[in-house]
C-alpha cells in the first residue's frame, strides 16, 4: 500500500524560496551577458580564406585574396614579409589603409589616405 507522502508548509515555502533564488541567479546572469555584449568572446575574421593568401595593390590602398598556387594579378604585390594582415582590423590591416608600396617596392604614404 502507498501512503501518499505529506509536504510540510514550511518545507514548500523552503523550495519554493530556493525557486526564486536560482531565477533571480539566472535573470542576473541573463542581464550581464545582455549589458556587456559578450565582451570577451570576440570574433575575429580573417583577411582571407583558407588556400588564400592577402595581396595589395601598387600605390594604393586596395587588396584582395589570391589562390595559394597562384601569383598576384597585374598592379598587385604580396605584402613585405612580417607586416602581412591576417585578421580584419589587426595591427597591419590598419597600417595598411594609409600605407602602400611604390613601383619600386618602398613602403610610402598612400596617395588616397585621408
Amino acid at each position: 500500500m502507498h501512503t501518499p507522502r505529506k509536504t510540510s508548509p514550511s518545507a514548500t515555502a523552503t523550495r519554493r524560496g530556493k525557486a526564486r533564488l536560482i531565477a533571480a541567479v539566472l535573470a542576473s546572469a541573463a542581464a550581464a551577458v545582455a549589458l556587456t555584449g559578450c565582451a570577451g568572446f570576440e570574433y575575429e575574421e580573417d583577411v582571407c580564406s583558407s588556400g588564400e593568401y592577402p595581396v595589395m595593390s601598387v600605390g594604393g590602398t586596395g587588396s584582395a585574396c589570391v589562390s595559394d598556387d597562384q601569383e598576384p594579378p597585374a598592379g598587385f604585390v604580396r605584402y613585405p614579409q612580417g607586416k602581412v594582415p591576417q585578421q580584419v582590423g589587426d595591427k597591419w590591416d590598419v597600417y595598411w589603409d594609409t600605407h602602400t608600396l611604390d613601383k619600386d617596392g618602398h613602403i610610402i604614404d598612400a596617395p588616397d589616405a585621408s
